[in-house]
């Protein structure tokens, strides 16, 4: 039997190591109540009461947003060009085949659950749909969208803004959409996407220069290395922003009741699928890989779920997500810092799984037969629209207007789902970032003897110590000590050929 000082000393270390973990959950469990007892204080909150609410909760996300960018950048560059082309090659490809395989899962889950449970049918059709402003879009020019986004023209402009292509109601519904007049437009916000695609090729080549390009490398792995600290100080305000957060999103809802009786089977639906991928089918795909234990690893990315739930941001998260793969997964960080800025831009398996079930959910509200081919369609629009959403709250809303025109209906049916939208896209986010640190953790291992080997190579060329990196001195490579051995001999017997002539 362990005696109380043995238990009150495990308890002790429990929360020394896990006390940001249990912050960040004890933050989202304190939100929610918080904000339910803020609505039985007061029935109705004017829009600006709720801003006072969410105050430190957006202080908190601006915090997270502003080391977003320099950490894509610099993690991308610095894992990159500190691996030879061949590695970092193979890295790219595990990553790229493992989210569109999980992508593809997630969508097919989907549609498999939506056709069974079918909650679309019998429910009110909601025809209040006036006043909805919904961009006029059409598949081909989503999809080249999202392929001009990754050439941006401008990097600078890359930060700010991201090119988008919109076409001009005629006035006359009769006229095809693909006849309607295009126009095209810089809408605010980063394009993550070009800034990924730029970094990884900056990457690249600083890795094919070798030695020439190490200054650059060196550089961008210091850079990298202050946004993680600097990630350190911000996650610990963590646990009172998300509370916040949290809070004001709950005092915007009007009725509660009212809500989930309309869409309770739709949001269930929802939340099945995204609970069997999350917590079923991207477990077992990784003891498959792994054949360690996969539970013991989400564990120890609580604290990164949490804060995602909260902000609805994968990007937002990936400082977080960072640190708990690195400092408690164990994960090399040439991988998680290669890996985890691709993974929140282009794998977004719940993104997927909620767009396919809401499209055919809608499909079935409004009493619309769909075929084989529609729901292939639905599928393969669905992974397209996923990769093209930004990592920033209620972006598949967004990219919902695309697989809804893929089967021919009207993009204003968005309307069906937006009042439980907010609450699903916290669920799907916290899935997104789950399967970015999955996918991590199995590349990682897939790739460790081939990082074994680069780190062989590597080391006997320069070999760096602990006093070296302490005193700041450059250590001297093997060949300089060889010359140096050879240089002396040569002096000694010049020396004393002239003493002997003296």
């Amino acid at each position: 039997m362990p005696t109380k000082e043995k238990i009150v000393l495990i308890i002790r270390g429990f929360f020394r190591t896990n006390l940001l973990t249990v912050l960040a959950v004890f933050g989202v469990l304190a939100g929610i109540a918080f904000g339910f007892i803020l609505r039985a204080v007061k029935k109705d909150w004017s829009q600006r009461e709720v801003v006072y609410v969410r105050f430190i909760g957006d202080l908190f996300l601006r915090m997270l947003k502003v080391l977003i960018l320099p950490l894509i950048i610099a993690s991308l560059v610095s894992a990159i060009g500190s691996l030879d082309l061949t590695t970092s090659g193979r890295i790219g490809v595990r990553a790229t085949a493992f989210y569109m395989v999980t992508t593809f899962c997630a969508v097919f889950l989907g549609i498999i659950l939506v056709i069974i449970i079918r909650p679309g049918t019998g429910g009110e059709r909601n025809r209040e749909l006036e006043g909805l402003k919904v961009r006029n879009v059409t598949t081909p020019d989503t999809l080249m969208d999202l392929i001009r986004n990754m050439l941006p023209p401008n990097i600078v402009q890359a930060m700010l803004e991201q090119y988008q292509t919109n076409v001009i109601y005629p006035g006359n519904d009769s006229i095809p959409r693909h006849k309607w007049k295009m126009s095209s437009q810089y809408q605010q916000g980063t394009n993550v996407l070009g800034l990924v695609v730029f970094a990884t090729v900056l990457g690249i080549c600083l890795g094919k220069m070798g030695e020439k390009g190490k200054s650059l490398v060196e550089f961008f792995s210091c850079l990298s290395t202050a946004m993680m600290i600097l990630t350190n100080w911000v996650v610990w305000t963590s646990p009172i922003g998300v509370i916040f957060l949290i809070a004001g999103q709950i005092l915007e809802q009007k009725d509660f009741a009212k809500l989930f009786a309309n869409l309770g089977y739709y949001f269930c639906t929802v939340l099945a699928g995204l609970f069997i991928h999350g917590f079923i089918v991207l477990p077992a795909i990784y003891f498959i890989f792994t054949k360690t234990r996969p539970f013991k690893f989400i564990m120890n990315m609580t604290e990164a779920l949490a804060t995602a739930f909260g902000t609805a941001s994968s990007s937002a998260t990936l400082p977080i997500t960072i640190r708990c793969l690195e400092d408690k997964n164990g994960v090399d960080h040439r991988v998680s810092r290669f890996v985890l800025p691709i993974g929140a831009t282009i794998n977004m398996d719940g993104t997927a799984l909620y767009e396919a079930v809401a499209a055919i959910f809608i499909a079935q509200v409004v009493g619309y037969q769909l075929d084989l081919g529609q729901y292939i369609a639905i599928s393969i629009t669905s992974t397209a629209a996923s990769i093209g959403a930004a990592g920033i709250p209620q972006a598949g809303l967004i990219t919902m207007v695309m697989v809804l025109n893929t089967v021919g209906l009207p993009a204003e049916y968005i309307a069906y789902i937006i009042p439980v939208d907010w609450l699903l896209d916290r669920f799907r986010t916290t899935v997104n970032v789950l399967g970015d640190s999955i996918g991590a953790g199995i590349i990682a291992l897939m790739s460790k003897k081939e990082l074994e080997m680069l780190d062989e190579h590597i080391t006997p060329k320069r070999s760096i110590s602990t006093k070296d990196v302490e005193s700041s001195e450059v250590p001297m490579t093997p060949e300089e000590p060889e010359q140096n051995e050879v240089s002396h001999p040569d002096l000694t017997s010049i020396l004393s050929k002239a003493e002997s002539r003296r």
